[in-house]
């Protein structure tokens, strides 16, 4: 069996998982993890990660570029239906820099950072229009010759912005679940051309979102399997190989479609279709540390499991925390949210050898960190405008204790931002910036502009504490104007953003004062 100097690396990226909706970490939950589980007790388990931001497309870009997203010109959201690509042709990515020291690499599953459609969208593409919803749409909706020819057309292009122009040497998914083109994508062509819309009883009701090109018989069930068959396939031939690999399997799951095979329908007994699919999500990952063991690899693997943001609270949180189950576990608000349950991450990593079986890491860590890390264990040095906001965790995996970083910044779907400065939070919003608790609201309610958060005694971020510390407030906030004035919150030269930064977003909040920012 090959055994290649460097380690292989998979990371498991789930979509939409809070950070108590996996058991070992949330010991009130309701869910059976145990294939999550099984990776702490091997592993290490880092109780104070967070992604880059409390959505998707963003946390993605963090995930891959090690920068902050919001140095992009995506400020707020995230890419839209048949978006251009947000990680730029030149800019080093995990799977570029690692290609460059003998790897492999492979990206199976959800893409969400622009493919590069190389056609006009037109309303043949989305039936709806910008309003990009299923209300009223009709269930006899057929597509026409004319819209057929055209989608034969266009889908037969290759894309120009997909993973395999972004470092990855191979790639199966689609781009984004619930958007069309529903379809398989594999490296820059679809697997087949869409040819009739999404049947209407699929939009809605936490299935797809926006009507569209599909490919004929397509069903959401087919996903995960898919993602697990072609993970074994990839392993299986790597196997065989002398290089080393990297394999990053963004799962679809749990976000929607909440489209659950019969075998895990009712598993999770909370009478939800997400709790059950979280379950089925944990099978597909034990899949994959099978096809490791089968494969021998196991012990020259580093597998870290994550997710790209918190639990979306319309998949019936409601329902599930009068039952005891809080994804969030005891922080607080959900995806979207600056609040800790936006971006406090579950996160595992396992490294035999280098990693002690059963061990905990409580320092702050970033999902940024993820490129920096890679250049630690392949011995090499990262140029100055790359990784930007990248920090080893190399020396954690080792044992040590020191932190690694001092400071973290969040940010939420309507771009507002929060800044972690050791045990401190500031949250620049008078609510959740995002859907829990909307900011204009927040502003109107007459809530200060600000939140200061003593996490070390208030983790749920209950307590304001921005009155008794107005001089903390000015010092995380002059950190934060520096870390975007640099370009980079890392040693080095500094860089550009690649476009004007503004942290308070008035726009969004339209009852605030901003004199009352004189304060600080």
């Amino acid at each position: 069996m090959p055994n290649p100097k460097h380690p292989n690396i998979v990371i498991f990226f789930v979509d939409d998982m809070g950070y108590g909706d996996v058991s070992c970490l949330n010991p009130n939950g309701k869910i059976p993890t145990p294939n999550f589980d099984r990776l702490s007790q091997e592993g290490m388990v880092f109780t104070d990660a967070h992604s880059t931001s409390a959505v998707c497309s963003p946390s993605r870009y963090g995930l891959l570029t090690g920068r902050y997203n919001w140095r992009t010109s995506l400020q707020s959201g995230i890419v839209k239906l048949y978006g251009d690509p947000l990680i730029d042709q030149d800019r080093v990515t995990v799977p570029s820099f690692l290609k460059k020291h003998g790897y492999h690499t492979g990206c199976i599953g959800k893409w969400h950072l622009g493919m590069g459609w190389d056609f006009e969208v037109t309303k043949d593409f989305i039936p709806d229009g910008d309003k990009y919803n299923a209300k009223n749409y009709p269930s006899n909706h057929h597509a026409t010759e004319a819209q057929k020819a055209l989608w034969q057309e266009a889908f037969s292009k290759p894309t120009t912005g997909g993973p395999t122009t972004r470092g990855f040497d191979y790639y199966f998914g689609v781009d984004v679940p619930n958007w069309p083109p529903y379809c398989f994508i594999e490296n820059d062509r679809t697997v087949g051309t869409p040819s009739e819309f999404l049947p209407a009883r699929l939009l809605g009701n936490n299935q797809a979102s926006t009507p569209g090109p599909a490919m004929p018989y397509w069903h959401f069930e087919q996903l995960l399997p898919t993602w697990a068959e072609k993970a074994d396939t990839y392993i299986t031939e790597r196997a065989t190989n002398d290089e080393p690999f990297f394999l990053y399997l963004p799962m679809t799951s749990p976000h929607t479609p909440l489209s659950v095979n019969t075998p895990w329908i009712g598993k999770s007994g909370l009478n939800n279709l997400y709790a059950d699919l979280v379950m089925e999500t944990d099978d597909i990952f034990g899949q994959v540390l099978t096809s490791l063991e089968e494969n021998g690899l196991t012990d020259n693997t580093l597998v870290i499991f994550t997710s790209d943001n918190g639990c979306a609270h319309y998949i019936g949180t409601d329902m599930m925390e009068a039952q005891g189950h809080y994804p969030s576990a005891n922080y607080r608000g959900y995806k979207s949210d600056a609040w800790d349950g936006g971006h406090r991450m579950p996160c595992i990593a396992r490294w035999p050898g280098t990693i002690e079986p059963g061990s905990t890491s409580n320092q702050l860590v970033c999902l940024s960190d993820l490129l920096a890390t890679c250049a630690d264990i392949v011995n090499a040095t990262l140029p100055d405008a790359a990784g930007e906001d990248s920090i080893s965790w190399l020396p954690l995996f080792q044992g040590t204790e020191n932190p690694i970083r001092s400071h973290v910044i969040h940010h939420s779907i309507q771009g507002k931002f929060a800044i972690r400065d050791n045990h401190w939070k500031l949250v620049l919003s008078p609510g959740s910036g995002g859907w829990s608790k909307n900011d204009a609201q927040a502003a109107q309610e007459g809530l200060p502009l600000v939140q200061l958060y003593n996490l070390s005694t208030d983790p749920e971020e209950q307590h304001n504490l921005h009155n008794q510390h107005p001089q903390k407030v000015r010092e995380m906030i002059t950190l934060l104007e520096k870390l975007i004035a640099d370009g980079r919150s890392t040693p080095g030269k500094p860089q550009q953003n690649d476009a004007p930064i503004d942290i308070w977003k008035f726009d969004t909040m339209p009852a605030a004062d901003p004199k009352a920012l004189d304060d600080y």
